[in-house]
């Protein structure tokens, strides 16, 4: 890991090394940024984001850590004493740092799986229904003629569009979160 100050931060950036700066965090598991500017930790993520390429995850407690939750790919907001402005500005909320590790391998890995099937679902419902209307207008010489009528259409759609994904993301869990926990490598499985 690598743990850089603010000071170091502002040579950084005004002494143009950012490449030298990436080179080194390349090496790093983890970096960590610390008694620096609002200002100077979203541009360590915005760096990062455009010249590495990769997905960023920013965690932050307190209103000093907005900008940088809003730079990253996914903000993650710690309530705590500071205030709630971190919450306020990021995509989850979690009451406290320990809590990370059950958002990220846990319902990060549950949201994976159920987003991959739900894909695949629509994919197949569409395909269904498009097939069933190709075939039809074979039969009726592609005479314009509507096959299945107004409220029956908005019925197939209201069932099989909105039932399904509430059922999935209440029910669908293919790994207990103990195992999860457990077995951390089992996130890659879907990727």
């Amino acid at each position: 890991g690598l743990v850089i100050d603010g000071r170091t931060l502002n040579i950084i950036f005004q002494g143009g090394l950012e490449e030298k700066f990436l080179e080194l965090t390349r090496h790093c598991r983890s970096v960590l940024c610390c008694r620096s500017t609002p200002l100077q930790k979203s541009m360590v993520v915005k760096l990062i984001r455009r010249q590495l390429k990769v997905m960023t995850l920013s965690i932050g407690d307190g209103a000093n850590d907005v900008s940088m939750i809003q730079a990253a790919d996914v903000g993650i907001g710690i309530s705590g004493q500071e205030g709630m402005q971190a919450v306020m500005a990021s995509d989850f909320a979690i009451s406290r740092f320990k809590h990370l590790k059950k958002l990220l391998l846990v319902h990060g890995h549950w949201c994976y799986a159920r987003l991959a099937k739900m894909v695949i679902y629509f994919f197949y419902k569409n395909v269904c229904y498009v097939n069933l209307l190709f075939w039809y207008q074979f039969f009726c010489g592609f005479s314009g003629s509507t096959m299945i009528d107004y409220w029956q259409m908005i019925f197939f759609n209201l069932f099989f569009t909105s039932v399904p994904p509430l059922l999935f993301g209440v029910l669908d869990k293919d790994v207990s979160a103990e195992t999860l926990l457990r077995l951390p490598e089992l996130y890659k499985n879907g990727q």
